[in-house]
């Protein structure tokens, strides 16, 4: 009797390291920064695009365990033509730690105005990057 009671505590701890180790390891992912680039290196850093751009959102993605998702949301907020607060596309993607690059391309030029990315993390918002087309 006493065996079995053992073996049941032994199990029970056992499941609960198992379920706060997943959660740890979700919970360390953090996106320590978004920036737009004109360039899909990430190294032309912008806010402002010409119409005829391919808008590149670069996600900085730290202490990631590998099946961590990513999602970005592209929005036209304010633009000519456009009903304010238009989504025009979403990606998912999933990786591990490193950089991660969004893109959102046009067969025709952009209208000008205010834009959106908003990147999500784990289906949670975590960092709206505005930026515009001139």
């Amino acid at each position: 009797m006493k065996k079995n009671r053992v073996q049941i505590l032994i199990a029970a701890l056992v499941l609960l390291l198992v379920t706060l180790a997943c959660e740890f390891s979700a919970s360390t992912a953090k996106i320590q920064e978004v920036w737009m680039s004109t360039d899909e290196a990430g190294e032309q850093r912008t806010t402002t695009f010409a119409p005829d751009a391919v808008f590149y959102a670069q996600v900085d993605l730290r202490n990631a365990p590998d099946d961590t998702n990513l999602k970005a949301v592209w929005t036209a907020v304010e633009v000519e033509g456009a009903e304010p607060n238009l989504v025009l596309a979403e990606t998912d993607f999933t990786s591990g730690s490193g950089t991660v690059t969004f893109n959102l391309k046009n067969d025709q030029l952009w209208p000008a105005g205010k834009y959106r990315v908003e990147i999500y993390l784990n289906g949670k918002l975590d960092k709206p990057v505005d930026f515009e087309v001139q």
